[in-house]
């Protein structure tokens, strides 16, 4: 089976990311990571709103606490209030490595799980010099059994909790473990090493597939809980990066994509590349977690 996603908004984004579903608001969120720059989607009334912030923001999640965002900045993390501005920073990660955040979701506890890239000098090749952290509710950091990394990507959880995945878009395989306090040795999930495409950004949806942005094939495609493919979403763009169910039913799949890096002669031949796209599924997500932490 097969399905087209239409463009929703030309916001053209360098490299947008981090799509998310607030039901609370009715809105979407994403940053565009090398702008710097939060954005805001109601599809109620197709207005926008962005925000600038201090450094380029990989990725965030939503908080109990209303009208907080957790900011998964390229050096640190930190709160984030939509009104007034506040920002209150938390921790550095990585301190002193060539590395920055990159992909981060919260589990169904409330707990935010992400990781870090390298990123390379002029020259040098990359390397698996990240890694994969959990920020509990009262802003203890912890290292998970899951690296190195070279690109962290694809963090998601299925309904219940039990399993995440996880991948390194440098190797092309997205993994699975059982996941809880501890976390059980990885399994191979989805091989996409022979593929044309590399895995992105993920979601879960209620019945536990898992929807993933193929980044360089233009394509979302979801699997089943046992790993094997089941629907493409195809999308003018090469570059998918990650998707969230949205809308008031929870079975709008809402995709962001990327222009970096892409020649003029690509851009002329996909000018909506680094637009926002959506479908209509035939599945419905679930709410988005929240983190759990309360700002001070």
């Amino acid at each position: 089976m097969s399905l087209q996603a239409t463009l929703v908004l030309d916001a053209r984004n360098t490299l947008g990311e981090g799509v998310t579903w607030c039901v609370r608001s009715q809105a979407l969120y994403w940053t565009d990571i090398h702008a710097s720059m939060l954005w805001r989607y109601r599809p109620a009334d197709g207005s926008t709103r962005q925000w600038t912030m201090p450094e380029r923001l990989a990725s965030f999640a939503l908080c109990d606490a209303a009208d907080w965002l957790l900011l998964g900045l390229a050096s640190s993390l930190a709160y984030f209030h939509l009104e007034s501005g506040e920002l209150i920073r938390l921790a550095e990660v990585e301190a002193g490595l060539p590395t920055r955040l990159n992909d981060g979701a919260c589990d169904r506890h409330g707990r935010f799980v992400f990781g870090t890239l390298h990123e390379p000098a002029s020259g040098e090749a990359r390397r698996a010099a990240g890694a994969f952290y959990r920020l509990r509710a009262d802003l203890t950091l912890e290292l998970l059994p899951l690296g190195p990394v070279a690109i962290s990507n694809s963090i998601a959880f299925s309904p219940e909790g039990g399993t995440m995945y996880y991948c390194d878009s440098f190797t092309r395989i997205v993994c699975r473990c059982s996941y809880g306090d501890s976390i059980t040795k990885p399994e191979v999930h989805i091989d996409l090493s022979q593929a044309q495409g590399e895995p992105d950004g993920s979601a879960v949806d209620s019945e536990g597939g898992l929807w993933n942005a193929e980044w360089g094939s233009g394509r979302v495609v979801r699997y089943t809980p046992d790993g094997k493919q089941d629907l493409i979403i195809t999308l003018p763009a090469s570059q998918p990066t990650r998707v969230a169910f949205g809308g008031e039913r929870l079975n709008t799949l809402y995709i962001t994509s990327a222009r970096d890096g892409l020649s003029a002669e690509a851009l002329a031949q996909e000018p909506h590349a680094g637009g926002l796209f959506a479908v209509e599924v035939p599945f419905t997500g679930m709410p988005e977690p929240r983190f759990a932490g309360r700002p001070m």
